[in-house]
């Protein structure tokens, strides 16, 4: 499946960018990069010390330049960040910590610390994450491998986060829509992309999946090709499949165990040198804002191409009920690997999956 190219306009009034400008502040912090580039300088002026004869000269004199200075103010110079010389309206320097040392990073984001080369081959040129984005981000490897398999000309991400699949589906993919709700996670992958030289082929828009769904089912003149989902599992606690939020409905089978006789187990998160272990299936139901069946329903109302990122030990029965009114239409589920350890499984649909191409265009 090739690219698919054609002329992409823009969201206009489709969804409020998080980018507005601002007036700038006078004394600009690490994170005024995000202020307009258009504001005037303040200028200040340090009188000189006058005679008192002189005093009343002086004054007529300054009114006098004050009137005849026309000269436009100089615009204030952003602030150089991580992303250097350029790139200053992308730069997000300063909205999070950039921990260099693994001295600097509190305890419990040690064990992601230590991988952050495996999330963002370029992070040590200035990545930027915020503590959501160091447990949910996908891995650089696995996020192109993906990305490969949704190439086409106009893909939704849905949940974008600090921007790692996003910027992995700017290299195979025309254009890129990224949502988000937190304007912070919004310019942090801004920034990433900008570090990945990929910020032009993504729109980042400030606002939720479903508003943005509904408005652009009105407005059937933007196709969107590829919906991929990666929604929130519930925090590093998926793995207990006893996520801290209750299913909203009740449980439509008993939480079985898996064995290694029926499936490969999943393994102990981000440590290496962990024994394999297995654990209870994961629910549909506990993915939020809301549960997972749902939300694959409204990403199915824009096309029929999606790509749904869930925790390995997600219960493989509810993935193949996802397209229980669709009989003849097969899921694939593709494992994602790291090394000898098991990180999630992608799930593809309609004509993202392999001999199903046809259904691609339906």
């Amino acid at each position: 499946m090739g690219k698919r190219k054609n002329n992409i306009t823009g969201l206009s009034g489709l969804a409020r960018h998080v980018f507005d400008t601002t007036e700038p502040t006078s004394s600009p912090g690490p994170a005024s990069t995000l202020t307009s580039q258009h504001g005037s300088a303040t200028k200040r002026v340090t009188e000189p010390t006058i005679s008192s004869e002189t005093h009343e000269e002086h004054l007529d004199t300054q009114r006098d330049s004050d009137v005849l200075d026309t000269r436009p103010k100089k615009k204030a110079k952003l602030q150089t960040g991580l992303l250097g010389p350029g790139l200053e309206k992308y730069d997000a320097t300063g909205l999070v910590p950039f921990y260099t040392d693994a001295s600097q990073v509190p305890e419990h984001l040690q064990k992601y610390f230590s991988q952050r080369e495996r999330f963002f081959s370029l992070y040590s040129s200035g990545c930027l994450l915020d503590e959501e984005g160091w447990y949910s981000v996908t891995p650089e490897a696995i996020a192109d491998q993906i990305a490969e398999r949704c190439r086409c000309n106009v893909i939704l991400d849905a949940f974008c986060g600090v921007g790692g699949n996003a910027i992995a589906f700017a290299k195979t993919c025309e254009r890129v829509i990224a949502l988000d709700v937190s304007p912070v996670r919004l310019a942090l992958a801004r920034h990433n992309a900008a570090l990945y030289g990929v910020e032009d082929r993504i729109e980042f828009i400030l606002a939720d999946f479903f508003s943005f769904a509904r408005t652009l089912k009105q407005r059937a003149r933007r196709k969107i090709d590829v919906v991929f989902l990666s929604p929130p599992w519930g925090g590093p606690s998926y793995l207990s499949a006893t996520s801290s939020v209750s299913p909203s409905k009740p449980q439509t089978q008993p939480q079985l165990a898996r064995s290694a006789s029926s499936s490969t187990p999943a393994l102990a998160p981000d440590v290496d040198n962990a024994e394999e272990t297995t654990y209870a299936d994961y629910s549909l139901e506990y993915i939020r804002p809301v549960p997972g069946a749902e939300l694959f329903k409204i990403a199915r109302g824009l096309t029929r191409n999606i790509a749904y990122f869930l925790p390995r030990n997600t219960s493989v029965d509810e993935i193949s009920r996802l397209v229980a009114d669709s009989p003849n239409e097969k899921v694939e589920i593709e494992e994602e690997w790291m090394g000898t350890k098991l990180k999630a499984l992608t799930c593809y649909f309609g004509g993202l999956v392999a001999g199903q191409e046809a259904l691609f265009n339906g």
